[in-house]
């Protein structure tokens, strides 16, 4: 793996102008199998009541975990997209900082699976979400 400071660098510039940006997602360390990224908790993300959007924590999911799927094919001849994510909210937050853990759980030439667990700084389990995402190849 290349330079984890630059990769890490790289990834957040990407997210310039995008719902990363907007939701303030931070990726935050990288490594074999595995990607973190952070998120505040705080108005912006909140639902009517006052707590974190399901929303909003599936986009954290969704976006760690689809980048972190690209790390693992040769992005110059491949693609990475979403194709379907499930959400268990376990626990609500009303402030503060989540990170979004997301390590690989089957890794095919086609489909990945990834178990994405998010938590508050004391690592309560806040929601754990799986993703697949597929792998095409670019044209």
């Amino acid at each position: 793996m290349k330079n984890k400071t630059q990769i890490l660098s790289a990834l957040n510039q990407r997210c310039k102008n995008t719902l990363m940006e907007t939701l303030q997602i931070t990726y935050t360390e990288i490594g074999e199998g595995y990607l973190v990224a952070t998120m505040p908790v705080n108005e912006r993300v909140h639902q009517p009541m006052g707590i974190l959007h399901g929303g909003a924590t599936v986009a954290l999911a969704e976006s760690v975990g689809s980048a972190a799927s690209f790390f693992e094919v040769d992005g110059s001849d491949f693609s990475v997209k979403g194709v379907e994510i499930s959400a268990h909210h376990l626990k609500s937050i009303k402030s503060g900082l989540i990170t979004a853990t997301a390590r690989i759980i089957h890794k095919g030439r086609t489909l990945h699976l990834w178990e994405i667990k998010v938590t508050d700084t004391a690592q309560n389990l806040i929601s754990i979400c799986k993703l697949t995402t597929i792998v095409l190849p670019k044209k």
